[in-house]
């Protein structure tokens, strides 16, 4: 499941990608369009920070923008950095199994295989992806 703080930086980013064009984007204006608590925020951007995800400028006309393009970063890579592991299982949350019943557990190919899908599912949408999907669907919303 995927936590408060990893689906509030996904909304974070996407909001940064949304108003790239804006330069350094205040936290404020962020926590307002996205009805998340600057509070809340704050913690957040350390970790985006941590992972090299954001540019981040003190003082008048600061704030936050991507590093990259939108088209560059994947949703997978956002979530892992606010999320860590997003091994369905503790036993795949490190590059190498240690479990003792690694080699006998007729369950491991289940749960590898559930990890890739969600990995290439993840891995497979990117920020642009999204604006883009939101764009598409914004024009079927018009009436005469």
């Amino acid at each position: 499941m995927i936590s408060t703080r990893g689906r509030y930086a996904l909304r974070m980013m996407i909001d940064l990608a949304a108003h790239q064009s804006n330069g350094f984007v205040a936290l404020k204006d962020i926590a307002e369009r996205q009805s998340i608590s600057k509070k809340y925020l704050e913690q957040i951007i350390p970790v985006l920070n941590r992972a090299e995800l954001l540019q981040t400028m003190r003082g008048f006309g600061g704030g936050y923008k991507l590093n990259k393009p939108p088209e560059e970063y994947t949703v997978g890579e956002i979530l892992r950095a606010t999320e860590g592991s997003m091994a369905p299982v503790a036993c795949l949350e490190s590059p190498v199994n240690t479990c003792p019943r690694c080699a006998d557990c007729i369950t491991l190919p289940v749960w590898e295989g559930l990890q890739k899908v969600v990995d290439n599912y993840l891995d497979g949408i990117t920020l642009q992806d999204i604006l883009d999907m939101q764009a598409e669907n914004a024009g079927d919303n018009y009436s005469i």
